[in-house]
């Protein structure tokens, strides 16, 4: 790849915590929660021992027209309000068939999802075995399938230089935008729209998360369920929501006079070959993805000031990351994990928490991870607890894991 600087001009999100990236960020320093009780029927008639999620704050119902949402996944609905929201933010306006600000053929999309429409797949063949074939939508297709998201962002926005949607798990996010990175400074776009989208709180991924007994069963305090680091910790809380960032070449931005939030110098994206669901006990593909991360950047441990860690409040992935960041970083970096308020967005999470180490840098504080009240000893590390800290920062890093064993760290500069 060439040496383009790409920068980050735009950012959107919806989130547990809030419909947009202000109302996140600001619950995220106020030590919020994103997470409650699921009011569904089906919560009770199955007896499922999770009944809690990290559900959005602002229903999709409420900022997309009526027609459009009941066309699109809720995974699809997620992905595009952040994407206009991002869009707007980086100074552009809405696309028409007579004005676009960007060149069509030099716009790219990189959304990734980790499980894409399953609750459309799911519901619609109920209603085929339930009510027969004419109850079916003829939209069943292209709402279910996982590059459903990132398709139509790219209708929406006009983008033309290809559109793509990685799908690894809960690294899905981070690694869309990676990969719009990659298309950059491979030069085949100037802007790219990308992040990653999740919405699939339903009762087969609950179900089989319980089965696997990785998620929260603290049905009776949802508040304090996600419990990322701490001694208490007895697994994630699934969340969902979408996060996007729009990435621009750095000469280009500066000549629009456009407002930077950070530049992406760095990422990282490395595979276990170890482990469908566990990560490699040394942590070899983690602390080689930071390296990476760092190595591109050219900057060293020392400069890294900041991790925002996956850590999804796993029992050992909580430990096994903490070992990789002090192997690959060091025990000076400060720690934030962000699933304490916001449960964990799957494929949208490594895109919101790309968002949150923006913020971080950006405004130079770090967020204090909820419910840590007793840091596990095993975790030899500086993580912000209690109250937000201000630290001076110059580069920062965002780590992604995810199921398959995909890991991705992105590497944030001001």
């Amino acid at each position: 790849m060439s040496n383009i600087d790409v920068v980050i001009t735009g950012l959107g999100a919806t989130t547990p915590l809030g419909g947009d990236v202000t109302s996140t960020w600001d619950g995220l320093l106020a030590g919020a929660s994103g997470v409650r009780a699921i009011e569904a029927d089906w919560v009770e008639e199955l007896q499922l021992p999770v009944k809690i999620g990290g559900q959005l704050a602002v229903d999709p119902s409420e900022v997309l027209p009526r027609v459009q949402a009941r066309r699109l996944d809720r995974c699809e609905q997620v992905a595009l309000i952040a994407a206009r929201q991002a869009w707007a933010d980086a100074g552009y306006t809405e696309p028409t068939d007579e004005h676009t600000d960007v060149d069509p053929d030099r716009l790219g999309v990189s959304i990734g999802t980790g499980i894409g429409g399953p609750v459309t797949l799911l519901t619609q063949n109920d209603l085929l075995h339930q009510q027969g074939l004419r109850k079916v939508s003829p939209l069943t297709v292209p709402m279910l399938m996982p590059n459903g998201p990132a398709a139509h962002v790219g209708i929406d926005l006009k983008a033309r230089a290809g559109v793509h949607s990685p799908a690894s798990a809960c690294a899905s996010g981070a690694e869309g935008i990676a990969s719009g990175v990659e298309m950059i400074r491979s030069g085949r776009a100037d802007v790219v729209i990308a992040g990653g989208a999740e919405a699939c709180i339903h009762p087969i991924t609950l179900a089989g998360f319980a089965q696997a007994r990785t998620v929260s069963t603290r049905n009776d305090d949802p508040a304090s369920a996600s419990r990322p680091f701490d001694a208490n910790r007895d697994g994630f809380v699934l969340g969902e929501g979408a996060g996007v960032v729009i990435l621009e070449r750095a000469d280009l931005a500066k000549a629009r006079g456009a407002r930077v939030y950070a530049t992406l110098a760095g990422h990282g994206i490395t595979s276990d070959a170890y482990h469908i669901t566990g990560n490699h006990p040394e942590g070899i593909g983690q602390i080689a993805a930071m390296r990476a991360a760092m190595k591109m950047a050219g900057v060293t441990a020392a400069d890294v000031g900041h991790v925002n860690a996956h850590a999804t409040s796993t029992v050992v992935g909580d430990i096994g990351e903490a070992a990789a960041i002090r192997s690959a970083i060091g025990e000076h970096v400060v720690v934030t994990a962000p699933k304490g308020s916001l449960g964990h967005l799957v494929g949208g999470a490594g895109a919101v928490e790309g968002i949150i180490t923006i913020l971080a840098l950006y405004h130079g504080l770090v967020p204090a991870t909820r419910n840590l009240t007793d840091l596990d000893p095993r975790v030899q590390l500086d993580v912000v607890a209690g109250e937000p800290r201000k630290v001076e920062l110059t580069a920062a890093i965002s780590n992604s894991f995810g199921f398959g064993g995909h890991n991705t760290a992105l590497l944030f500069t001001v």
